[in-house]
């Protein structure tokens, strides 16, 4: 019986560490945020602003942004006020600082976020969305 126990485990574990982490955000059902304050030199000062430009939703990122820097290349980093968490259709949790680079419709090298999968939490190491779609997969 334990053997048997065990061997669902490790399936279980195998399972969360080789299958890809998935989330899916409907980009009908993202608000954007009045509230974001945000430093740059570009024309665009809230970073919710410039997602939509770049084929992602606005409410890809949380209310709380403080500030942030975007490089000719694409490459960013996002500082919020207070780490958070946020519920997709999975649980994700967003550090204070995060940094990857974007370009249209995916944002890549990303750090700072992870997505909670079964019961272990995962580094989101990219965004995308679905070409033909209206959903985001992390």
């Amino acid at each position: 019986m334990a053997s048997a126990s065990a061997q669902i485990s490790l399936y279980l574990l195998l399972l969360t560490f080789f299958s890809k982490t998935h989330l899916t955000l409907s980009l009908r059902d993202l608000k954007p945020n009045p509230n974001g304050s945000s430093n740059t030199s570009q024309s665009i000062a809230d970073v919710h602003d410039l997602l939509p430009q770049d084929g992602l939703p606005k409410g890809l990122l949380p209310n709380n942004v403080k500030s942030y820097t975007l490089t000719e290349d694409g490459s960013f980093e996002i500082f919020l006020e207070s780490p958070c968490y946020v519920h997709f259709d999975q649980l994700v949790y967003y550090n204070k600082h995060i940094k990857g680079k974007l370009s249209y419709g995916e944002v890549s090298d990303v750090s700072g976020i992870q997505a909670k999968k079964l019961f272990i939490w995962v580094s989101v190491t990219g965004i995308h969305r679905d070409k033909g779609s209206d959903s985001v997969e992390f």
